[in-house]
């Protein structure tokens, strides 16, 4: 499903011709060019066209066949799907780094990579403007060396795994005589590095050593000079936006989230300074856990009048004690609380938010060091999404059912019906429209050894990989169907009024008319219905307006739906990868 939402969002970004070429791409695999042209019967200018406009904006791998040495492209089917999410980026570009850090990645998500020379170009600013330059090129310095915008180079265009492939085979070939499982899978895991280390050697190309005046030098450096950064943008470099980093923004958002939802305020208040003392180091979604941080470190964050009342807040000592309570100690309570302290078991160990390590001798002493688990509080999110799927379709007699296997393991009908205190003819139906939409499986026991279906038991288990692969299937339909919807509802509302409602709207006197009337309507909203009949009419008349608001519900509705179908989809595939892959086949070890 996943191939037509692909094929939907290109159509709504590029047009029909492009879409036409993603959709052969995405149901024949890559191609040649003399193939491309055979199956989407395009014009050979045409085709080029669309093909360098998919590559600019990153949505394709272009690289040269081994065989015949003919250029194959590839669509890029995770950075199509990224594209659902560019609104997001730019907010958290701008709520982080200000407006001009904002526009500077609204601008290159608009036109793919651009150059700083090109950057500046379309946003306006001219070499005469110093200080508005000079703004947005700070804006820009800091998204590089922030790693929110990344270089984009010729092996960037290639995929990964014929990377990782090529690799592999020269790694082999060193190998001499019959190789073993041992030598295979170093040769792997050394292709991997390489890989790995040639994605981080690119990224440093984004930056260069500031050219130094020729002039005479103190032996003393004051500490404002020392201060200073020594690099600059390159210009000669192409920059794209890196959702990786933005993708570390949404995760610590709903660590946050789960925190103050879990336990208070003050909670969530302490999650964030931790992820927020740490951000620099975060470089991936993958990552199992934060740095290491201390005590001391936090309760210095969290220092302000604001924050200690929020903490003290959110916890209730003694009365016996009349003496205020510190800040640290406050602090020291939430880390208990989040780190399970008081439930050494394995069910505390699974709802922990935090690990307490011992610290070592040197700076920083007082109290352990602190970590955020990544790995079990994903863990715990994706099994609210698949908790919350079966309680919606099967209510909560379902979603007793899917608990109990994912607590217990496998299991008959006879013992889920004991522990589920359910009737055994109601069990039975249940399983198997639970087992119809994968969220849970069947585990076959032979009796003997001919594995006779007739002497077999089958036990009842949820298989995490299949039941987290099935509905992030039926998300991205969800997603279809919504943009589905929206186009219907824009095309054809109100028997096709929205659509010409709309365009009108779009023209410029109608716009300057309707901007002048709610100016006037937000100065004189204190004259009540006396401001309704001062404001002049404008050029669309009350029925338009009408449309218009009718309208704006129903994409309000269809745009709050969509944000939490992709924040499910956030957790499902994007946070899967750290389990090993996107749908997180390797929780079940």
């Amino acid at each position: 499903m996943s191939d037509e939402l692909c094929t939907k969002i290109i159509l709504q970004h590029f047009g029909p011709l492009t879409a036409t070429v993603a959709n052969a791409l995405l149901t024949r695999g890559r191609l040649t060019f003399p193939q491309l042209l055979r199956y989407t019967q395009l014009k050979p200018r045409t085709l080029r066209s669309c093909l360098l406009v998919l590559i600019q904006h990153n949505v394709l791998w272009h690289t040269t066949h081994p065989d015949d040495g003919a250029e194959v492209v590839e669509f890029n089917v995770d950075e199509c799907l990224v594209r659902l999410r560019f609104g997001t980026f730019v907010c958290l570009a701008e709520s982080i780094l200000g407006n001009p850090a904002g526009e500077i990645v609204q601008i290159i998500l608009d036109h793919g990579k651009l150059t700083p020379p090109q950057i500046f170009h379309h946003l306006g600013v001219t070499p005469s403007n110093a200080k508005i330059k000079l703004r947005y090129t700070q804006a820009l310095h800091q998204l590089v060396s922030s790693r929110y915008l990344k270089p984009s180079t010729v092996l960037s265009h290639i995929s990964p795994k014929d990377k990782l492939i090529q690799y592999e085979s020269e790694e082999k070939a060193k190998i001499s005589g019959f190789p073993t499982a041992r030598q295979l899978r170093e040769a792997k895991e050394t292709a991997r590095g390489r890989l790995k280390q040639e994605e981080k050697e690119a990224e440093k190309i984004g930056l260069k050593k500031k050219p130094q005046p020729q002039a005479k030098t103190s032996k003393r450096k004051t500490m404002s000079d020392m201060s200073q950064d020594d690099t600059v943008v390159d210009d000669t470099v192409y920059f794209r936006v890196n959702p990786e980093k933005f993708a570390i923004h949404l995760r610590n958002e709903l660590i946050e989230k789960a925190a103050r939802e879990r336990f208070n305020e003050g909670a969530a208040l302490v999650v964030r300074a931790i992820l927020k003392l740490t951000e620099n180091n975060q470089f991936d979604v993958s990552e199992v856990k934060t740095d290491p941080i201390s005590i001391s470190n936090i309760t210095l964050h969290l220092s302000s009048p604001s924050d200690e009342e929020k903490l003290s807040s959110g916890l209730i000592f003694s009365s016996s004690s009349s003496k205020k309570i510190s800040n640290s100690t406050c602090i020291k309570e939430y880390i208990g609380m989040l780190s399970s302290a008081d439930n050494p078991t394995s069910q505390g160990s699974a709802a922990k938010f935090l690990s307490t390590t011992r610290a070592s001798s040197g700076r920083g002493g007082g109290g352990g060091k602190i970590q955020v688990e990544f790995d079990v509080i994903i863990r715990r999110l994706r099994r609210r999404v698949l908790e919350s799927v079966a309680r919606e379709k099967y209510g909560t007699e379902g979603l007793r059912i899917v608990r109990l296997l994912l607590d217990e393991g496998k299991m008959d009908e006879k013992q889920i019906a004991k522990s589920t205190l359910m009737p055994p003819q109601s069990i039975r139906p249940l399983l198997t429209s639970l087992s119809s939409d994968s969220l849970v499986s069947t585990y076959p026991v032979p009796k003997t050894s001919d594995r006779n279906p007739t002497r077999t038991f089958y036990l009842w288990y949820v298989d995490l990989a299949t039941a987290y692969s099935t509905i992030l299937d039926k998300m991205y339909k969800t997603l279809f169907n919504i943009y589905a919807r929206r186009e219907e509802e824009r095309e054809s509302g109100a028997n096709g009024m929205v659509k010409k409602v709309l365009e009108k709207r779009e023209r410029e006197d109608v716009r300057e008319a309707e901007e002048r009337r709610e100016t006037w309507l937000r100065e004189n909203a204190w004259l009540g219905e006396a401001a309704m009949k001062g404001a002049e009419e404008g050029l669309l008349s009350e029925w338009e307006r009408e449309v218009l608001s009718e309208w704006a519900r129903k994409e309000e509705k269809l745009t709050v739906l969509e944000t939490r179908v992709q924040e499910g989809v956030f957790i499902l595939k994007d946070l899967g990868r750290v389990f090993g892959t996107g749908t997180g086949s390797l929780e079940e070890e």
